[in-house]
């Protein structure tokens, strides 16, 4: 009877281990759609999505990820046209601009495969677009802001620098009004920078052509934040206290790490959570979890004292 069980649990072990085996041989393609790199933040996102691919056509034979990179809305259209054309059986995608991209998305969608949005949400963002959406806290990244201004400086005179004019800036304004509600912090002024160190360099130089005193500046990106010092150091600005940025970038995370009076602190929002999109795509063919849904990343505030947790030097962001 022994001899017989012990055949038995040999026999079992041998199945699941060829099931575990066929479903790893199981042919799964997967489009990833990115920003081409026009600033530091989607250069990482590049970095991160074309190392986790490695990493997961590794672990996965019968797997194949293709990533494309598209400098605007129209070529990102198009470069998901191909992905489609292509054959793929999962889609993740970080908008340039998702509403002029909603149709293509939903096309992809609606021909039965698997799409995983990334940060910029469309305005309409539920299950007719997407079946996973990963992004880091948008409002969470303006409240940690606003609230560390408040804390901090909570008279302060701002300036703001905003993004592009899409869904995710507007809800990283709302959660920096929010962060400074109730003190007597005042906006001076609100611009578009467009997440561009040079777009936020101008920008910059208007206001301190325009403002004779300004305390803080706030711009929701660190490549932002390299135009905004540059344009204060070349004015020769000193009543400018300090300047709170987001993303997390090495160079910001070093600053702070070194005690640079003018970058006290950085908001966090990683470009590799394309990395955790894509390992949870993988996930719903080959580990067969239940990965629809939302997944959000929390917006921690950097401070010197955990800035060394953050630090990536190998890191092209």
């Amino acid at each position: 009877m022994r001899k017989k069980l012990l055949g038995l649990t040999v026999a079992a072990f041998a199945v699941l281990t060829g099931f575990a085996h066929a479903q790893e041989e199981k042919k799964v393609t997967i489009g990833v759609s990115i920003p081409a790199a026009s600033h530091g933040w989607t250069a990482g996102v590049i970095f991160h999505a074309e190392r986790v691919a490695k990493l997961l056509m590794a672990s996965h034979p019968g797997l194949n990820v293709v990533v494309k990179t598209s400098p605007d809305p129209a070529s990102q259209a198009n470069a998901v046209q191909d992905l489609a054309t292509q054959g793929i059986d999962a889609l993740v995608i970080l908008p340039t601009d998702p509403d002029p991209l909603v149709n293509a998305i939903k096309e992809i969608k609606d021909s039965g495969t698997f799409v995983a949005l990334v940060d910029r949400a469309p305005s309409t963002n539920d299950n007719s677009v997407r079946d996973l959406y990963v992004a880091g806290n948008n409002f969470a990244l303006g409240q940690t802001a606003g609230e560390y201004i408040k804390a901090t400086t909570p008279e302060a005179e701002v300036v703001v620098i905003r993004g592009m004019p899409i869904p995710i800036d507007q809800e990283r304004q709302d959660g920096f009004d929010k962060g400074i509600e109730g003190s007597s912090v005042k906006v001076l002024d609100r611009q578009y920078g467009n997440w561009n160190r040079d777009d936020a360099f101008k920008v910059m130089q208007d206001y301190l052509t325009k403002y004779q005193k300004i305390d803080v500046v706030w711009c929701q990106d660190d490549d932002m934040a390299v135009g905004v010092l540059q344009a204060i150091e070349q004015a020769g600005r000193t009543d400018i206290q300090y300047v709170v940025a987001g993303a997390g970038s090495k160079d910001m995370i070093k600053k702070v790490m070194d005690g640079d009076k003018m970058i006290p602190v950085d908001v966090l929002y990683p470009p590799a959570m394309v990395g955790t999109a894509l390992e949870m795509t993988a996930a719903n063919f080959y580990g067969q979890v239940p990965v629809r849904g939302v997944y959000t990343i929390d917006a921690t505030l950097v401070t010197k004292d955990n800035a060394k947790d953050f630090y990536f030097p190998d890191s092209p962001f």
